[in-house]
């Protein structure tokens, strides 16, 4: 037992000395990208009083819709993307703990019992070779790589940088997902507007089909303004079922989205306050807000891994030394194993050098310095695009409202034309055409102030995605509990349900 606990103490005292070992490699710092960070951005609103928003504020409330607030929870919690980003998660996580085991001496334990016989023979006399014998042993093997240039604790910290990397592009995703949400959301409601749109301009098109048929039975009109009215109506309704399809299949994508089956619902019916100006996008806005942004956070976490890697890659250019041993029992007698005249040991050291390699290793170096300044590159593009959604998102705010304005009065300037044209047209004072035009010139107005609110609505969702804040995390990775999850994801409906 003595020299066992020498043996462990031996081996304790050079794993805590390995501690202090030479990291190969360099150190990770942030590299220089080139890119300047400018103080504002180039479409920032004026200067007001409104302060900046919070990164942990949950802007949707906003929209003052508590059931677009539930569907935005539930994408958090039961999207399949998510879920299996979380089951990425795991994985490296238990990777990483599998790479700092490396780093831990390796302790086993062995048994073996053998009974075996040989044919006796008599080599000199009296003497006999052969027969049956036992023998029985039982020992502690002991392995510990002795890290002096750091390559173990380089391959830990890529490890590390992986699961950093994991957990942003969680995060990353759950933007995405939310983002998604929201803007599928939204297009249902803009689809219902449209639909309400079309429903109203078939009921002015069978009034004005009415009114055509009594003036032409009374001989009053034409019957090609008949004809006119019976297409225009025709027209609409056709127009009808194409919108219930694109409702329909937006609602399938919302289903989805929210790890549900994808279903469709009735038609809903909004106010004429459905567009409602949410606050003014504050001024000021700092360009370091972006740094928050969970894709950057993961290109830096990448950059990190392979700034580790090189280290690896040099230090395996180095000398690896391993300390093995084992102590344990050795006898032919089973009932005599555990006895002090039956105890074994040994202690070993290893030394491994490459000495030709055909530059094998020196390459291998190469090519993780190489893959770093790749990084440094797709750290520097994530930078840009950052930069690059961020001013196309004011741009287009900018841009959107003065077009809102301008369309909210063409809408205003063709319904005041279509209560003119048909009430000239009741009179006999001008062509059943100009009724026809008008209405048509009304029913495009409001659909074209439907698809500017929804891209203004739209574009403040990719604006909030843009700045990286305000954004709901995902609840934390715990592995017990997830994996759990993950084993049991109920998507498909019971068999009547498919039939109803």
């Amino acid at each position: 037992m003595k020299r066992l606990f020498l043996l462990l103490s031996a081996t304790i005292s050079i794993f805590l000395l390995s501690g202090a070992c030479i990291k190969m490699g360099p150190d990770f710092e942030k590299p220089e990208t080139g890119i300047k960070m400018p103080s504002s951005y180039e479409y920032m609103p004026p200067l007001t009083k409104v302060p900046a928003p919070k990164p942990e504020e949950r802007w949707w409330y906003d929209f003052g819709d508590p059931e677009l607030d539930r569907m935005v929870e539930e994408a958090l919690k039961s999207n399949l993307d998510i879920r299996k980003a979380t089951a990425v998660i795991l994985e490296l996580r238990a990777r990483f703990i599998q790479t700092r085991a490396d780093r831990f001496p390796g302790l086993g334990f062995q048994a073996q019992g053998r009974r075996q016989h040989q044919p006796e023979t008599v080599s000199i006399p009296g003497y006999s070779i052969g027969g049956t014998t036992s023998s029985y042993s039982l020992s502690l093997p002991a392995s510990f790589e002795l890290d002096l240039w750091g390559r173990l604790a380089r391959a830990e910290e890529a490890a590390q940088a992986d699961l950093m990397q994991a957990e942003e592009n969680r995060r990353t995703i759950a933007q995405s997902v939310i983002a998604e949400t929201i803007t599928l959301y939204l297009e249902i409601e803009a689809i219902e507007r449209r639909i309400c749109i079309i429903e109203e301009s078939i009921q002015n098109y069978r009034r004005s089909l009415a009114l055509v048929e009594n003036r032409y039975e009374r001989g009053l009109t034409s019957i090609l303004d008949l004809r006119q009215a019976r297409r225009t109506l025709a027209k609409a309704e056709a127009y009808l079922p194409a919108l219930f399809q694109e409702l329909g299949i937006t609602q399938q994508k919302l289903s989805v989205m929210l790890g549900r089956y994808p279903k469709t619902r009735a038609q809903r019916h909004h106010s004429d306050e459905y567009f409602q100006r949410q606050a003014p996008v504050p001024p000021g806005l700092p360009s370091q807000l972006l740094l928050r942004r969970p894709d950057i956070k993961a290109a830096e976490a990448k950059l990190r891994a392979l700034n580790a890697r090189v280290g690896v890659a040099k230090a395996s250019r180095f000398p690896a030394i391993t300390l093995t041993g084992s102590f344990g029992y050795s006898s032919d007698e089973l009932s005599q194993l555990v006895q002090p005249q039956s105890k074994l040991w040994n202690l070993a050291l290893g030394l491994v050098q490459p000495l030709f390699d055909a530059g094998r290793l020196k390459a291998g170096q190469r090519a993780a310095e190489a893959r770093y300044k790749q990084g440094i590159a797709e750290y520097a593009k994530t930078l840009l695009t950052a930069f690059s959604e961020v001013e196309k998102a004011l741009l287009t705010r900018k841009e959107q409202l003065e077009r809102r304005d301008a369309t909210q009065q063409f809408l205003i300037e063709a319904r005041a034309t279509q209560r003119a044209a048909e009430t000239r047209y009741a009179r006999g004072l001008v062509d059943y055409l100009t009724v026809l035009e008008a209405q048509e010139t009304r029913s495009r107005a409001a659909e074209d102030l439907v698809f500017v609110d929804l891209t203004i609505l739209s574009n403040r969702v990719a604006l909030h995605r843009a700045l990286g804040g305000g954004w709901g995390k995902p609840a934390p990775v715990e592995p017990e509990k997830d994996s759990a999850i993950l084993n049991t994801i109920p998507i498909l409906p019971m068999k009547q349900e498919i039939q109803d």
